[in-house]
């Protein structure tokens, strides 16, 4: 119910010229339903009107009567296997697919992936690109390593911020403006 009369509204604003506020209404369709073909077929003809095909053949990926250069032109700009599944938002398993075709395609995109990362990948954890993998298959400690990244930034900014407030201070003084 909710996805018709969203597609509804979105062709609506594509009739009054609204295009980014359509564009926007089929992205939340596609993250609500991302598994429904009818909103990424949307999208994609909404992309075409930005005359963007990487966009068109991202959202065409899993249907038939798909455009090959759009395919080629999605295919370029997400060349990292994990970055390809994750521009295709989907979520779960293949075998909720509409048809053998995009189950296909599906599957395809995830063992690139996987082969790529080293280890079985699924559709609700995709690795992010860059992630590293040991040879052993284990990753290592990525939100426990990001918090000493950000700690240490934190504390490089605060350091930075105390040696800016101790100049001021000596300038004030040197110059007597308070006292």
């Amino acid at each position: 119910m909710a996805l018709i009369r969203t597609l509804a509204r979105a062709d609506a604003d594509l009739a009054a010229g609204r295009i980014p506020m359509a564009r926007q209404r089929l992205r939340g369709l596609v993250a609500s339903y991302p598994t429904d073909p009818a909103p990424r077929r949307a999208l994609a003809e909404v992309y075409r009107l930005y005359d963007d095909p990487a966009e068109a053949g991202r959202w065409m990926y899993l249907e038939e009567d798909r455009d090959e250069a759009e395919t080629a032109a999605f295919e370029a700009r997400y060349e990292d296997p994990a970055r390809r599944m994750r521009a295709l938002a989907w979520a779960g398993p293949e075998s909720l697919a509409g048809s053998a075709v995009a189950a296909e395609r599906l599957a395809a995109v995830r063992a690139a992936c996987s082969a790529a990362v080293g280890r079985p990948v699924e559709w609700g954890a995709v690795p992010r690109t860059g992630d590293r993998v040991y040879d052993n298959g284990a990753q290592p400690a990525g939100p426990l390593l990001r918090f000493m990244e950000d700690a240490g930034c934190f504390l490089l900014v605060c350091v930075l911020v105390g040696i800016w407030l101790v100049g001021l201070v000596s300038l004030i003084r040197l110059l007597g403006i308070f006292g």
